[in-house]
């Protein structure tokens, strides 16, 4: 797809005023370079005018609609074939010192690469004869040395836009790269320009870090270059808290343990979830003569959690789901074999929708704590949740008799007292005694209830 892609924006810009104007540039590069498989994505920079050759394209009919347009930057967005492509004049950057966004102006494609973020970026390829340019001499170099630095000083790169420290950690986990010790020293120093940057951008740079294979490389280097204190301070608060006997690291490392034995499937929520399952260890940490204990940290990690990824504007489906995973992550290892079907049956109901992605969590859990006193095998609570969940689907069990139901049963007004009675109705059905569908059994267990109260 994105060979054809390149192949439509070859021909349609040869033998004319773009023929030998336009240079692929970036990440696809760098990737082909390496081996890897290229990102479904296309830059182009353009000697000539980058919303020309963009609008071009679409009188041409080859792009899935109008150019998106950024005259300031000198910036047109197109979709050919599905594939999203930048168009982008070749230019210089200034920056102010509060702000990311800047200042814009014509220039040489020279002074275009050396305003890119990494000398593995810098890479150009004419587009019409295929010709290969690195113009910082570094491109290929660094790429051989797997080294990520900065194709102009790091502190003026980073100052300049702060976002690239995040990007640089990512990339060195993405590619298994070192970062040079220049550029890394940098991002130490640059760490606190992190606050000029909206949340949203961060945002995404962690969500991206976290779907990576190599996801706890790129963590780590945030803990050590201090940008995870200004991403998040209460993550970076759970370095060197010293745990129980029941984990063989601080809460830290053992969370980047979980995080490494997470099926390599594992969506953004459950990674997210598995990150912030333990951030509430710091604060409720407390000892006695028995030991080292964390008294409610599930409960103090979720409402943490949730403060947290509201203030890196994640959806509020992710933050409700996250929240619930973080408060439910130890209701699984809390089984034991001695629990009756009603107690199984509460434990699905508690988990709700989100019981597959805890049992995940709690594989990804028990495999970074200690061997010797985890004992849990989450497949025999598997097998017992099967077996309860072919009798009804108790994750979203409700009462046989709605509101309306029983208030005229009642003859109460609406209120709490008719949410009590649905919950104690549920609670009938949890325990066996009352089919999810049975209404005439649940009247009657009703009347009992009204008769038992008038008689107290």
């Amino acid at each position: 797809m994105i060979d054809n892609a390149i192949e439509t924006i070859r021909t349609a810009t040869a033998k004319g005023p773009f023929q030998d104007k336009l240079f692929l540039v970036g990440g696809l590069l760098r990737d082909l370079a390496l081996g890897l498989s290229p990102e479904e994505d296309i830059d182009i920079v353009c000697l000539s005018d980058a919303l020309a050759v963009a609008e071009h394209l679409h009188q041409l009919g080859l792009t899935d609609h109008a150019p998106v347009v950024y005259p300031r930057f000198g910036t047109a967005m197109v979709t050919i074939a599905g594939i999203p492509v930048e168009f982008a004049t070749s230019r210089r950057e200034s920056y102010h010192p509060d702000s990311r966004k800047p200042v814009v102006e014509p220039a040489t494609l020279e002074e275009d690469v050396l305003r890119r973020d990494f000398t593995v970026n810098t890479l150009l390829r004419n587009l019409h004869n295929g010709k290969d340019l690195d113009l910082t001499g570094r491109a290929f170099a660094d790429m051989e040395a797997q080294i990520i630095q900065t194709p102009l000083d790091p502190v003026d790169t980073f100052t300049d836009d702060p976002l690239r420290m995040l990007r640089a950690v990512r990339f060195a986990a993405k590619l298994d790269f070192q970062i040079e010790a220049a550029t890394r020293q940098a991002i130490t120093q640059c760490a606190p320009r992190l606050s000029i940057i909206s949340s949203e951008r961060i945002r995404d740079e962690l969500s991206k870090t976290l779907l990576l294979s190599r996801a706890t490389v790129g963590l780590n280097l945030m803990l050590e270059t201090g940008l995870l204190e200004q991403l998040a301070p209460e993550l970076a608060a759970m370095a060197r808290v010293t745990q129980n006997i029941y984990h063989l690291y601080d809460v830290w490392v053992h969370t980047m343990k979980a995080i490494e034995n997470l099926p390599t499937d594992a969506d953004l929520t459950v990674r997210l979830g598995v990150l912030f399952h333990d951030i509430g260890k710091p604060s409720s940490k407390s000892e006695d003569s028995r030991g080292v204990h964390f008294y409610g940290h599930q409960d103090i990690g979720a409402q943490m959690t949730r403060q947290i990824l509201e203030h890196l504007k994640y959806p509020n489906e992710v933050i409700n789901q996250v929240g619930q995973l973080v408060a439910l992550h130890m209701r699984i290892g809390e089984y034991n074999q001695g629990w009756s079907d009603s107690a199984v049956r509460r434990l699905v109901r508690d988990l709700g929708d989100q019981i597959d992605e805890l049992f995940t969590m709690c594989d990804a859990d028990k495999a970074a704590c200690n061997p010797d006193y985890h004992s849990l095998d989450s497949s025999e609570v598997l097998d017992r949740v099967a077996k309860v969940q072919q009798e009804a689907d108790y994750a979203h069990v409700q009462s046989p008799l709605d509101g309306a139901e029983i208030m005229q049963l009642t003859g109460l007004p609406p209120g709490r007292k008719i949410g009590e009675y649905k919950e104690a109705l549920i609670s009938e059905i949890l325990e066996g005694r009352l089919a999810p569908d049975d209404k005439i059994a649940a009247e009657e267990i009703l009347r009992r209830m009204l008769e038992e109260e008038s008689g107290d």
